[in-house]
């Protein structure tokens, strides 16, 4: 059975929605249709669940990562808060949401945001 993260850090045509790439994490643009502008994933880069199944270096690199990766939506966007998500169900592999959140917007507040990305998705 393949991986849809492994896959897409794999293609060519992904690179370009690259921020940075380290050993450990791939930080990228939410592919179109983005739900929002400065919407990033965090992706771990080898083939890993989520934090249950992270080796000593990723469990203690993981809050520095996300930290970061947090402050920069923020810098991009320019919002209030930044939502951090992830389900693990799409694909068995961590990919974190990194929302913007925005006071002002209410299709950014809690779970509308879900309700944000499904409309989207769907067109």
């Amino acid at each position: 059975m393949s991986c849809p993260i492994c896959s897409l850090h794999g293609e060519q045509d992904m690179r370009g929605f690259e921020i940075q790439r380290t050993d450990l994490w791939v930080l990228r643009h939410h592919p179109e249709p983005a739900p929002l502008a400065g919407w990033l994933l965090l992706d771990i880069v080898r083939h890993c669940s989520g934090p249950l199944a992270f080796n000593e270096v990723e469990a203690e690199d993981w809050g520095r990562a996300t930290r970061d990766a947090s402050r920069l939506v923020q810098t991009m966007t320019g919002c209030d808060r930044v939502y951090a998500i992830a389900f693990w169900e799409g694909a068995q592999h961590l990919h974190l949401h990194l929302i913007p959140r925005f006071v002002s917007d209410p299709s950014t507040q809690a779970w509308s945001v879900a309700d944000h990305y499904r409309a989207v998705a769907s067109g």
